[in-house]
């Protein structure tokens, strides 16, 4: 599973398995087994897949023993991460991140964004390779949300951020915020502040688990607010945990001095001595023979889990007694005058749906007929709109007929189904996210 790399700066050094011998799973096993009885130990990823990533950090979690204290370090590809506890058609422009991100050679040729539900909680980030993840595992007596944010501040200052942060000025600090962020205080007569870092926890009886990003030079930053701005957000009422937006900006620091800086904190604080700056690479596809890893990777990949998880929520086009806001004018304008609807999903299920021309549609008690009809139909397996109510409509005829096409059409926008394009076939949310993992190099180890 370690891989020789160029070793940190800081004095650390990477350990490696002697690669005269052949690939063996079992080898594998035995080099991490021994290596996580230490009481501190560093590792780095050498994947860039978010899926993998997690589920190495998950393993970590839940293999190493309750007094070690463990710092790992990650990259990955382009990817839209959600909390355990999160909406993704709240909290992702679903359509966009389906469209991809365009490429250095051209315009035309997208980039895939996964979209990734991990265990812990928090709000949602964008990964990419201009964003490097940190995970430190610890006892939870020794646990508290800001004491490795500010491990990761200090490393920042010696790097010389914020002023080698574009728009920052001289004097302007980082520090970690009452929400536990990393931010950059900007001294300037607008003041203001930038986030830099974001965090999320997971704890255990016997573990804690405090991860977080750091935006360093992520070349899409300007794609970020879209693919996290989704056209449904004003009209979802929710469960569960909704993300606090804030500015955010890189801060022009490269990926290796970061990792070296970070390092040199984390051992400084736990008192680690040069013996034991050791930093284990682990690769991919030994990652995967590993089997709690490669069986938290099919986890993750579940569509089930990515979507089947999301909690209760209400999506309806007009303010109701649960949810009093206005609704957005320029997209209800899309809509059939005097058009009503009601939606309600849990765990990517539709427990009912109410649509309707009549004044009040709110007030009726009895189950409608498109209740009856698309009951239990899974939202994240729906590939047109137009397409299920169309069917719904010739079993369950309505007593106020609306525009199938009109209405179907703006509810793809709203759940994220991209514009039907002739003689491609039309794909749900579900069989969208299957494909893309077939199509990437983990998709080939997952069916082996």
């Amino acid at each position: 599973m370690f891989h020789n790399v160029d070793p940190p700066s800081c004095g650390s050094h990477a350990l490696g398995i002697n690669h005269k011998l052949r690939f063996s799973p079992k080898l594998v096993t035995r080099y991490f087994t021994q290596n996580l009885i230490r009481p501190f130990q560093i590792y780095r990823s050498a994947s860039s897949d978010p899926y993998v990533n997690l589920s190495i950090e998950h393993h970590l979690l839940q293999s190493s023993p309750p007094d070690s204290t463990i710092l790992f370090l990650y990259t990955n590809r382009p990817s839209i991460v959600i909390g355990r506890n999160q909406n993704p058609w709240l909290e992702v422009n679903l359509r966009l991140l389906r469209d991809g991100l365009p490429t250095s050679e051209s315009q035309d040729k997208k980039q895939p964004i996964a979209l990734v539900r991990r265990r812990s909680g928090g709000g949602t980030v964008f990964h990419d390779k201009g964003n490097t993840n940190y995970s430190v595992i610890c006892p939870p007596a020794v646990f508290d949300r800001d004491r490795h944010a500010e491990m990761v501040a200090r490393a920042l200052r010696k790097l010389g951020v914020p002023h080698r942060t574009c728009g920052s000025r001289p004097g302007g600090g980082v520090r970690v915020n009452e929400r536990h962020d990393i931010v950059v205080d900007i001294l300037s007569p607008s003041g203001g502040m930038f986030k830099i870092s974001g965090s999320a926890y997971k704890l255990t009886r016997t573990r804690a688990l405090h991860h977080g990003t750091c935006l360093l030079s992520s070349p899409n930053l300007g794609s970020v607010s879209a693919l996290l701005r989704s056209p449904a957000e004003g009209f979802i009422k929710a469960r569960g945990v909704e993300s606090v937006r804030s500015p955010i900006r890189n801060v022009n620091v490269g990926t290796e001095e970061f990792v070296d800086a970070v390092v040199d904190e984390f051992c400084d604080m736990y008192g680690v001595e040069d013996g034991g700056k050791e930093v284990l690479v682990i690769r991919e596809e030994e990652a995967l023979a590993t089997e709690g890893i490669n069986k938290g990777v099919r986890e993750l990949t579940d569509p089930e889990w990515i979507f089947g998880q999301t909690p209760l929520f209400t999506f309806s086009t007009h303010p109701t007694e649960d949810d009093p806001r206005d609704r957005p004018p320029s997209l209800l304008a899309q809509l059939p005058h005097d058009f009503q609807g009601r939606i309600t999903v849990r765990h990517g299920e539709i427990q009912s749906v109410y649509l309707s021309l009549s004044d009040d549609p709110f007030n009726m008690t009895d189950p409608s007929p498109l209740s009856q009809v698309l009951a239990k139909e899974r939202l994240h397996h729906i590939s047109d709109w137009r397409a299920v109510l169309s069917k719904a409509v010739s079993e369950a005829p309505l007593s106020d007929a609306f525009d199938v096409e009109q209405v179907g059409m703006w509810l793809n926008r709203m759940f994220g189904i991209p514009e039907p394009v002739e003689g491609q076939k039309e794909r749900s949310l579900s069989e969208e996210v299957v494909r893309a993992i077939q199509e990437s190099k983990l998709g080939m180890w997952l069916s082996k």
